[in-house]
């Protein structure tokens, strides 16, 4: 069985929610049993990401003082925006497969944001009321692609690069998104440890900044930065190798874990 999942009993799936779903899919999401009234044992179903066919997914580059810092580059002046698209969205425990073309994979920690309802032209001050909710993503890159021109897209937007999950939070159980502990793990080891209160740029002015050009549709997602750590800043730098585990945590959302998965077996 395979569902897009939101944790069971984290808040109320809402008349005008962002995702269409029937009933017994909105049953078995507030109350963990089937139409036919059986629990459905975690383990038997395959997670899949929260969100899989957003209309945008817009990312935010330097967006933490501290990982600003270890690449010695500026505190922005404004969101640096770029873009993933629904090719590189994959779910828990599912492969990051990394071409051939690609030989500098990188992971990024980041706290995800799925909006809940058209945004246009909001203020920062009732921006977090467009929130469906909030999950893990790992931005992993392709650190020469990436580097090649000014711009991003080329090392950002590939297959299966955007893991998401494992759970949609809704933003009654995540409080302040400013104040949540952020890591990510490889094979068990922490490489990157930080808070989101490192963010220049708070979810709710980047929500503002993004929405004064561009309108924000039910399912949307913001991806709002790393912090440090990135195998890019290491000296000597560090890529992703395979068969390595990554795993991503965010305080009150949970662990999202994937495997690399080098195409062609031995590089790295």
């Amino acid at each position: 069985m395979k569902i897009a999942n939101t944790p069971v009993g984290f808040g109320r799936i809402q008349d005008d929610a962002f995702i269409p779903m029937g009933q017994d899919i909105v049953r078995f999401m507030e109350t963990g049993v089937s139409s036919d009234g059986q629990a459905v044992p975690l383990a038997s179903v395959q997670l899949l990401a929260p969100v899989q066919t957003p209309g945008k997914v817009i990312c935010v580059g330097l967006n933490y003082r501290d990982h600003a810092a270890e690449t010695g580059q500026a505190i922005p002046e404004e969101p640096v925006l770029f873009a993933k698209f629904c090719n590189s969205i994959i779910g828990p425990d599912a492969d990051v497969v990394v071409p051939l073309v690609v030989e500098q994979p990188d992971f990024e920690a980041e706290l995800a944001v799925v909006i809940g309802r058209r945004a246009r032209a909001v203020p920062a001050s009732g921006a977090l009321a467009y929130v469906a909710g909030y999950t893990c993503a790992n931005d992993v890159s392709g650190r020469d692609l990436q580097f090649r021109s000014s711009q991003w897209l080329l090392g950002k937007a590939i297959d299966t690069f955007l893991p998401l999950g494992p759970w949609l939070v809704t933003p009654e159980e995540i409080g302040d998104p400013q104040h949540l502990d952020i890591r990510c793990a490889i094979d068990g080891e922490v490489v990157q440890d930080s808070s989101t209160d490192q963010m220049i740029f708070p979810v709710a002015d980047l929500i503002a900044f993004i929405t004064r050009t561009i309108t924000l549709e039910p399912g949307d997602v913001i991806i709002t930065g790393t912090p440090p750590g990135v195998g890019m800043a290491k000296e000597p730098q560090s890529w992703l190798r395979d068969g390595e585990r990554m795993t991503v945590e965010i305080e009150h959302i949970g662990a999202l874990t994937n495997t690399v998965r080098l195409s062609g077996g031995g590089r790295g």
